[in-house]
């Protein structure tokens, strides 16, 4: 088969828009799961704030009182390392999924894009179909168009504040943030975020959209080195698709000398980021999979075979096979499975119970007319549960020597204590000049919690 195909026609036009991006509605297989998954993770995020755990709100990041509560475990700023290792995890992962399955967090699960599309719904409830956008944007202001912009801008803002408050609400007791917003009692501070992020919110998802995506986001200009020849990528079959050109359905396509491509340009219309999926591989797709429920439902129409524009590989394309199991994607694999063990075996292993010992350098030790040597020390005590707890402290590895210290010394959730005890030992029974002390917290409700601090002690 002979293709006419013009010179300039292989010139890939670069990705440009002057004006704003009008996206047609689609439906089909991708759309589906992007829709159940947005508003499976909209839930999430709206619902996690509202979990009550134990009495208190399962999931709260009290940075006034620097502490982070998650279901029943109270985090502090020391122990920040599991941020690391969170974001170490995520980072790895995101490159598992990124050299086997392309930008698909881009197209599905990136809150720019479900806040883009949800923003872009709503545009089409309101204002009607993709043509009629254009027409109305294009005509002059009457009622109907004003009744129209000032329907949709104003449940933008609703959606926005709503994103809004639900965000502020993993920083504010959600109790108290309602309330208060109700009753207009909010803080100077609490307003003003929630002023900024409903500003942020309308702002990308109505006015923005791709820009952030193409401009902004610097995944999409480093997407390109996770990928391989076996990542799987939305990708046009121009061997089968080309030459294309418009014709009727009955028409035989190798009589006309043309591809399965009708060139109806949905691909183009439906794409959030306005590129035409048939010039190849483009920074710009964010792998969404809309243009291929376009181009598989007008397939249908001309009962033509699925899959003109589908996920496949580059070497897919070429006709061979994906290996599944390549160095790049195993070792990326390899390093989340390493990154969440690690960041378990640490969880493990973490006591809710924070102690530091301080010492007077000042006055290291005192000696009495008697002998007795006298070692001072101030305990910082921190009680990282979510409970009212009672400890004691104890002394190990210092025979003959006698410890000075409360008892049932209670500590509020969350809450620091300094507590002064002291050491005295008869200086005629020391053999050294300084011997090493270990304090010994433990609680007296929970036995597996307890925490051993070593210090030293001075005799002259």
């Amino acid at each position: 088969m002979k293709f006419d195909i013009k010179e300039e026609d292989l010139i890939i036009k670069p990705y440009k828009h002057s004006g704003p991006i009008y996206i047609r509605e689609q439906k089909g297989h991708f759309q589906r799961i992007r829709r159940y998954l947005s508003w499976f993770l909209m839930l999430i995020f709206v619902g996690l704030p509202w979990l009550s755990y134990q009495g208190q709100q399962a999931i709260l990041f009290d940075v006034a009182h620097q502490q982070f509560r998650i279901f029943g475990a109270t985090f502090l700023p020391q122990d920040f390392m599991l941020l690391a290792w969170l974001f170490m995890a995520g980072a790895f992962a995101l490159f598992f999924v990124t050299n086997w399955l392309g930008r698909v967090w881009c197209g599905f699960i990136c809150p720019q894009t479900v806040w883009m599309l949800m923003f872009t719904w709503v545009e089409h409830k309101v204002e009607g179909t993709r043509n009629q956008r254009i027409k109305m944007d294009k005509g002059g202001w009457n009622l109907s168009k004003t009744r129209k912009k000032l329907t949709k801008h104003s449940i933008w803002l609703l959606m926005s504040l709503l994103t809004a408050t639900s965000f502020m609400a993993y920083f504010v007791p959600v109790s108290t943030l309602y309330a208060d917003m109700f009753t207009l009692q909010w803080s100077g501070l609490v307003s003003f975020w929630v002023f900024l992020f409903t500003l942020c919110t309308y702002g990308n998802a109505g006015f923005l959209r791709e820009k952030m995506c193409t401009v902004a986001c610097p995944y999409s200009r480093f997407q390109s080195v996770m990928f391989d020849k076996d990542t799987l990528v939305v990708s046009y079959n121009s061997l089968r698709g080309e030459q294309r050109g418009r014709r009727k359905r009955k028409d035989d396509p190798s009589k006309l000398g043309l591809g399965d491509c009708v060139d109806c340009n949905l691909c183009v219309e439906v794409c959030p980021a306005g590129i035409d999926i048939r010039n190849g591989l483009q920074y710009e797709c964010i792998n969404c999979g809309l243009c291929i429920d376009a181009c598989d439902q007008t397939m249908d129409k001309f009962g033509y075979k699925n899959g003109l524009i589908s996920y496949k590989s580059e070497h897919q394309m070429a006709g061979k096979l994906t290996k599944p199991f390549r160095l790049k994607l195993v070792g990326y694999a390899v390093l989340t499975g390493v990154v969440i063990a690690t960041m378990a075996v640490w969880l493990s292993l973490r006591t809710p119970l924070e102690v530091s010992v301080i010492r007077d350098r000042n006055v290291l030790y005192r000696l009495d007319y008697l002998g007795i040597v006298e070692n001072p020390y101030t305990l910082s005590i921190i009680n990282k549960t979510q409970q009212t707890l009672s400890y004691n402290i104890g002394l190990n590895g210092f025979y003959g020597a006698n410890l000075v210290a409360p008892s049932d010394i209670k500590i509020a959730a969350g809450q620091m204590l300094l507590v002064p005890v002291t050491i005295t030992a008869d200086q005629h029974n020391l053999k050294h000049k300084v011997h090493k002390v270990t304090f010994v917290v433990s609680s007296v409700e929970d036995s597996t919690i307890q925490l051993e601090k070593t210090s030293y002690f001075y005799s002259e």
